[in-house]
């Protein structure tokens, strides 16, 4: 039974950061920590690395955390979750959508295809108002209906 309590703290958690990195995105990003976000919209450098990079960084950490000093139950599936999320938004956004490495490149499901519409549109705008989409693995419906 236990097992089966890490797995739906593990979905869980996994499901929340969805959530919280949509309420990231929108109010932090796009809000006061803009300065860090904005070379992700605007590409105005040469480097690899962006700015933007330092918010996976910081979810790095809060995952650490809870794999390395949180001493509770359900801690390390807690952090397992962010680490699991971690992933899946670095191989979505990162390398699927951005094509930080040449991964991924013709990939035509409908969800895929539901999931890089989206995003396009919240690049549509370069500043930090205006914009829409804010999540990353659940697109607004309206991007997934044409794509069957």
């Amino acid at each position: 039974m236990d097992i089966l309590i890490w797995i739906v703290v593990f979905v869980a958690t996994f499901l929340g950061m969805e959530f919280m990195a949509w309420f990231t995105h929108k109010y932090i990003m796009h809000g006061f920590l803009w300065v860090l976000h904005k070379d992700h919209h605007l590409k105005d450098h040469k480097s690899w690395w962006e700015r933007n990079d330092l918010f996976f960084v910081f979810y790095a950490v809060v995952s650490m955390y809870f794999f390395m000093v949180a001493e509770f139950q359900f801690a390390v599936a807690i952090g397992a979750g962010i680490a699991g999320y971690g992933l899946a938004y670095f191989l979505v956004h990162d390398i699927f959508i951005h094509q930080r490495f040449k991964l991924f490149r013709k990939a035509n499901h409908w969800y895929a295809k539901g999931i890089r519409r989206a995003h396009k549109i919240h690049h549509k705008h370069l500043g930090k108002e205006d914009s829409e989409c804010f999540g990353m693995l659940i697109p607004p419906k309206r991007f997934l209906k044409n794509n069957k």
